[in-house]
């Protein structure tokens, strides 16, 4: 999934270059290169599907230019992501109706990507067996509040069941979820046969699944396009959370340690950089004097001078500057909203 826009990460994240075709870790291949490169030995590259925006196709072809036309899914309007993964499982399921398929986030990190592929692995043998909806969940290390939980019953399997999802908590419930052991972090990664999902579609969102269903003989022709554009605006924006995961009795999850992030704002972004002595995370030509545990991110083409801060995050991209105090981030998208009046080449 290559569609979001990833606001939270304002002035790199833009409209026109989401923050998936970043390299925001500085490792020389964008998230979305990361991505794809993470399922080598899982599938071979011609069984990677990327839904995205029809406005991002040149960035996907330019990223991964490995890929056929056919694998690279334009949504022509943006509808959650319950419309994204049906779109892709029904097309998959077009071709193969026997297919088995992992649905990833394009832009998330993973540190030990061979406990990644290995859970993977142990989720796709459990979908190829019986009829369950399969998603990975990440151990929690802290009373995180910026994540969704799922709670999952005690046993000695290595696929539990699970019993609940929960909202992102406040600090309280959160300590709560991390001291009883069995809630883990909702990483939005799901493994399940396309028989499987679509199945699930027909019992809980069934206008949905027919109109995905509807396109059966046009997915992989010239009339894909045509067929999209004539139903996409009309579906229910709703995440898959909501439309499947929550209402299904037969999810389970594969509990998983390989130092995942999603990313999803400068903090966590300053979480999993390397930092300095001082404690900051530093990217550009800099001189920074008193300056501490800050994530610094500027173009290497101009000399910046950051003195007296703490607890900063100061970013540059394509004209637009910005300085905030990490710990209200969450301002962010208020910024992005007033700097819409300045012109839409800034957002």
């Amino acid at each position: 999934m290559a569609g979001g826009v990833g606001t939270r990460f304002w002035p790199f994240s833009r409209n026109n270059y989401p923050k998936q075709f970043h390299d925001v870790l500085g490792t020389g291949k964008t998230l979305l290169q990361q991505t794809a490169a993470r399922f080598e030995g899982v599938c071979p590259p011609e069984n990677i599907y990327i839904v995205t925006s029809a406005d991002y196709f040149g960035l996907v072809k330019e990223q991964l230019p490995f890929l056929s036309d056919d694998q690279i899914l334009c949504e022509p309007h943006r509808r959650n992501t319950a419309a994204c993964i049906a779109y892709a499982c029904y097309k998959i399921g077009s071709r193969d109706s026997e297919a088995t398929v992992v649905v990833a986030p394009s832009d998330h990190l993973m540190l030990r990507e061979d406990i990644f592929r290995e859970r993977v692995n142990v989720a796709l043998e459990a979908a190829r067996q019986a009829e369950v909806l399969v998603t990975l969940g990440i151990q929690p290390s802290r009373p995180d509040t910026g994540y969704g939980y799922i709670q999952f019953e005690a046993s000695e399997a290595e696929v539990k069941k699970v019993k609940s999802f929960r909202e992102k908590p406040n600090a309280e419930t959160a300590a709560q979820f991390l001291d009883s052991g069995d809630y883990v972090w909702n990483a939005g990664i799901f493994i399940w046969r396309v028989k499987t999902i679509q199945a699930a579609f027909a019992k809980h969102v069934p206008e949905m699944a027919a109109t995905f269903a509807a396109g059966n003989a046009d997915y992989y022709t010239e009339r894909e396009k045509v067929f999209l554009d004539s139903i996409y605006a009309d579906c229910q924006s709703i995440s898959i959370d909501y439309a499947i995961m929550e209402k299904s009795d037969n999810v389970f999850v594969v509990l998983s340690d390989f130092g995942w992030s999603d990313l999803g704002a400068w903090k966590a972004l300053y979480d999993a950089s390397a930092k300095d002595e001082a404690q900051n995370a530093a990217e550009g030509q800099l001189m920074l004097y008193e300056t501490q545990n800050c994530i610094i991110k500027t173009p290497k083409d101009k000399l910046v001078v950051v003195q007296g801060l703490d607890g900063y995050i100061v970013a540059e991209h394509d004209g637009v500057l910005m300085i905030c105090k990490m710990e209200e981030e969450q301002r962010v998208k208020e910024f992005v909203n007033a700097a819409q009046r300045f012109g839409n080449q800034y957002v």
